[in-house]
């Protein structure tokens, strides 16, 4: 009696679109590491990749076959259960703050409405942040279990910067949940269709959430884990073939999942703005995919905007990484804060 009261058709829905949210987050970041070296080669006046298929595009599968391929080596000084469990750690994290988002409006599927969104929890932002911060112990234990001391720093870098950027990138969210007054995605969401991008009630928050985002996706001007010139290769030095291969993909898989998050956030996820989509007379489905397709060019547009920052910024110092972080970014985000809870005191007198 007890499995006939299962839903099956809910879970099948939901194990589906898992397996469909995690192999496009895997092809974004497989073709992220593409777009990169396009990017860079156009700032740099070169072609970037070109061999491997037309135009290079089967260049992230000979990476991918390179990294398969590769000798795998773990040091005999290091923690072996640790030194595996790193890079595992840091790529289920990434893949794990996907589930809250939602990717569009339901699909109408056999009579039935499939929302595309894995959980629809009431505290889905929370649960972002959440994920975000256990992220962090997949650098610190690569760089400690490693026992090499360059891989060691990296990883105290990589901890303390997290931490510090954390910080004032929740403050800078608390501007946008008091608008809202609710912790679900969907109704952040919801609430930008009904009454406008968040992004023009709080550029400030906007400004300092996105930066803080670099900082938490160790992206160029605040890649001090992985500073070449300075740690040799950084947290992952001593990992070789698919294990360092996570360590990549995962970096390249925050970054995405940062953008549909900043999305989300600030710019309507998937509302074309100044658009009544209904009155298209379109079909449910129909619109389903135009939404997702409106959501998913605006997160590969921010996509490129972290790119082209990397290659065009150069990289701090710790102490000014630091400095920004605690001096500039926390007060600033505190006046958002105080300004956000003002103006909507104002508004309900």
């Amino acid at each position: 009696m007890y499995l006939l009261a299962i839903d099956w058709f809910f879970i099948i829905e939901k194990l589906l679109l898992i397996v469909c949210i995690v192999t496009l987050s895997m092809v974004v970041a497989m073709y992220s590491t593409y777009g990169e070296r396009k990017v860079a080669g156009f700032f740099q006046d070169r072609l970037g990749p070109n061999r491997a298929g037309p135009f290079g595009l089967l260049q992230p599968f000979a990476d991918a076959g390179k990294l398969f391929f590769k000798e795998e080596i773990i040091p005999l000084a290091s923690s072996k259960f640790l030194f595996i469990l790193g890079p595992a750690l840091a790529m289920i994290t990434a893949l794990l703050t996907s589930a809250v988002i939602p990717w569009s409006t339901p699909l109408s599927i056999g009579g039935r409405d499939v929302p595309l969104q894995i959980a629809d929890i009431n505290v889905g932002i929370l649960f972002v942040f959440a994920a975000v911060s256990v992220g962090v112990y997949g650098i610190m234990i690569g760089g400690w279990a490693s026992n090499n001391k360059f891989s060691l720093l990296a990883g105290i870098r990589g901890a303390s910067q997290m931490v510090s950027y954390e910080l004032p990138m929740g403050l800078a969210l608390l501007g946008v949940l008091l608008f809202v007054g609710d912790l679900k995605m969907s109704s952040i969401v919801q609430s930008q269709i009904d009454n406008g991008w968040h992004v023009i009630y709080q550029p400030l928050g906007f400004i300092v959430f996105f930066v803080c985002a670099l900082a938490e996706c160790n992206r160029t001007p605040f890649d001090l884990p992985e500073a070449e010139s300075e740690l040799n290769f950084g947290y992952h030095q001593e990992y070789s073939s698919m294990k360092l291969g996570f360590y990549l993909f995962a970096e390249y898989i925050n970054m995405f999942i940062s953008c549909v998050i900043m999305t989300c956030l600030f710019f309507g996820g998937y509302d074309i703005p100044f658009v009544d989509e209904a009155s298209w007379g379109l079909n449910q489905n129909l619109l389903s995919l135009i939404g997702f397709a409106v959501i998913m060019a605006k997160a590969l547009f921010f996509v490129f905007v972290f790119m082209w920052i990397r290659w065009t910024v150069p990289r701090f110092r710790f102490d000014q990484l630091m400095n920004l972080g605690w001096k500039k970014l926390i007060p600033l985000a505190l006046v958002n804060m105080i300004i956000s809870a003002a103006v909507i005191l104002w508004l309900k007198k």
